[in-house]
């Protein structure tokens, strides 16, 4: 048995600072990793994917070269190449954080599956923990339905796509939401079909109307299929690949293709930790039940990242460590409730997001404006030949401080930030409208997109 100030089960965004910090504290840390150093973000979420996309990005722009005066020859793909980018990406990623880990001068890194065996402790590999405080930051995996057919076909998931060793001739993706349309997108411009079948009425549900149909647009601009009201899937295996049966109320019954990626979601990995040893409550979906601290039931034990079901980000988990440091060392008083949702789509162009959107503001029974220009009238998209999308702005009425935005262009996921102390601090908008700005740069037609503010009808 050995005894630790604080143990830190998994390596994702939280649980690595963390362990650093306490550590740099004085503290005695121990940290527990079963897999991959860095977690989803580092080895089959975030670092990975964003390689992918740039290379995309690569081939898209070398298509379109002529457009801006450039004579290339036609560009071929080399695949191969283009994982082994990622791979290299990844492996400086992840064996940093593990090279950071067991650098700690008062910790001692242990590989393999965590359990509790109790409310202070845990045991690895055999060999028992015990924890004045102990931290679980174990992630999530892609959730697996049980679909018709799907047992007897070869799936794919998010992780299984980063092992790809050859470009699939026809993706068949389900899932018309964050995850499903930018490896649609990015496997499209890397040179396969691609076919986005989507349950719901439209793409992205939680967005609002227009960012749907505008990435709906042009995502079938670039040859991408859309299928949506897809009811009933079922999924049959075929002598060249697979097909899943749609029953949409347009379009043929069935969709055919070499592979099938599965982007419906995300379950928490909290099911084999033994937490009913440790007196740690879940809710209905596994996720660790949390105080706004990020305290569990157990007053030793906090959950940090994508398994308290509070983000599902790496900033938001980020952020997590973040506010049980500083509580925990500095005396502060932090709540994961006072942070306000912001996040990304990475598809081309991005989709930048803050605060609230309209069925948000609505349901709130906010009465607001809004303001909205399209990215053909952004100087700096016009230059760069890069005009798909428009800048959204919510104001509300009363005060006139900025409640949100949906900016969907280039450079959307930089421009937004311009926005987010913004929403924090409760800008109003003439104070927000002083600030000068760099011109020429997207970010300069914030101020402009709030001149122009219409009621929310």
């Amino acid at each position: 048995m050995s005894t630790f100030d604080a143990i830190v089960i998994g390596t994702g965004q939280a649980g690595p600072a963390l362990a650093a910090r306490l550590a740099g504290a004085g503290q005695s840390v121990a940290v527990i990793e079963r897999a991959q150093f860095g977690g989803t973000c580092v080895n089959d979420g975030c670092t990975p994917t964003k390689a992918m996309v740039a290379s995309a990005y690569a081939a898209h722009l070398a298509r379109r070269a002529g457009e801006y005066g450039v004579r290339v020859s036609a560009p071929q793909v080399d695949f191969a190449a283009v994982m082994a980018r990622k791979d290299a990406i990844v492996e400086r990623s992840s064996g940093g954080v593990r090279k950071w880990m067991e650098g700690l001068k008062t910790g001692k890194v242990f590989r393999g599956h965590a359990r509790f065996t109790g409310p202070d402790r845990v045991q690895v590999n055999g060999e028992e923990l015990v924890g004045g405080r102990i931290f679980v930051n174990v992630g999530g995996r892609p959730t697996v339905p049980d679909m018709p057919g799907l047992k007897d076909v070869e799936v794919l998931t998010n992780q299984q796509m980063m092992t790809l060793k050859s470009l699939p001739g026809h993706l068949l993706v389900i899932g018309g939401s964050y995850i499903g349309l930018e490896f649609g997108q990015v496997m499209r411009r890397l040179g396969s079909r691609v076919t986005v079948i989507e349950m719901g009425p439209r793409l992205v549900g939680r967005e609002d109307e227009d960012v749907s149909a505008a990435l709906k647009e042009f995502l079938e601009a670039e040859g991408i299929e859309v299928r949506l009201g897809a009811k009933c899937l079922s999924v049959k295996k075929e002598a060249d690949g697979v097909s899943v049966g749609l029953d949409c109320h347009e379009g043929a019954p069935r969709a055919t293709g070499t592979h099938l990626l599965l982007a419906v979601g995300r379950a928490p990995n909290t099911d084999d930790l033994g937490l009913d040893k440790a007196g740690v409550k879940v809710d209905a979906r596994g996720y660790l039940e949390v105080d706004e601290a990020l305290r569990t039931s157990n007053p030793r034990v906090w959950a940090l990242g994508d398994c308290n079901g509070k983000g599902a980000f790496t900033h938001t988990a980020y952020n997590d460590y973040e506010i049980v440091a500083d509580n925990l060392l500095n005396g502060t008083q932090r709540k994961w409730t006072d942070r306000v949702p912001v996040y990304a789509l990475y598809t081309d162009p991005p989709l930048g997001r803050v605060g609230m959107n309209e069925a948000e503001i609505r349901k709130a029974g906010i009465k607001a404006l809004v303001g909205k220009r399209p990215m053909t009238r952004v100087s700096r998209a016009v230059e760069k030949g890069e005009t798909l999308g428009f800048l959204k702005i919510y104001v509300e009425d009363a005060s006139k401080r900025i409640l949100g935005a949906s900016l969907l262009g280039t450079s959307a996921d930089e421009v937004v930030h311009s926005l987010i102390d913004a929403v924090y601090a409760k800008t109003p908008v003439e104070e927000f409208q002083r600030h000068v700005r760099i011109h020429p740069n997207v970010s300069e037609l914030l101020p402009t997109v709030l001149e122009d503010l219409k009621p929310l009808g």
